[in-house]
């Protein structure tokens, strides 16, 4: 089954945090050490999903189930995970361009992440460029920005 992408559902917020917990376990934790994943699993929990979802727009590839999610606020990409074992097959790549569409159409000229280590290549194959890199507490994060194409609203 092909998931399709719906916007966040109140009753995601449980399945979306322990998705993101697992992927900051299981894919992060190539990259970091394991106390630095327990501060990142941390803020991830269903009330914080649920207050986010007021304030920007989270956003879910559905199959059934949540395999992924990402979150947006005007043209800037937040909390982009897929579920791991599902990496590689395209999902991120859909979720990404469905934030990167809306944002076109609001009239934005770029799209804005902070990325990972872990996930800095993955924006780089996707026409991403660095802008900067700042040390965190959580180690290394990349501003990375991309051009979007005008769309007719």
């Amino acid at each position: 089954m092909t998931a399709r992408i719906r916007p966040f559902r109140t009753g995601d917020a449980p399945h979306l945090a322990a998705l993101v917990r697992r992927c900051l376990r299981e894919t992060n934790g190539r990259d970091y050490p394991a106390d630095v994943v327990d501060m990142m699993s941390a803020r991830f929990t269903a009330e914080r999903f649920v207050e986010l979802s007021e304030r920007r727009g989270i956003y879910v590839a559905d199959d059934g189930r949540a395999v992924g999610t990402v979150s947006r606020d005007g043209n800037k990409v937040h909390m982009l995970f897929v579920d791991p074992g599902l990496s590689g097959g395209g999902i991120g790549r859909r979720l990404l361009r469905h934030v990167e569409e809306l944002a076109a159409r609001e009239g934005h000229a770029y799209m804005e992440t902070g990325a990972s280590v872990t996930a800095h290549t993955f924006y780089l194959r996707l026409g991403y460029s660095d802008v900067r890199e700042d040390d965190t507490e959580f180690g290394a994060d990349y501003t990375l920005r991309k051009p979007l194409r005008p769309v007719a609203r």
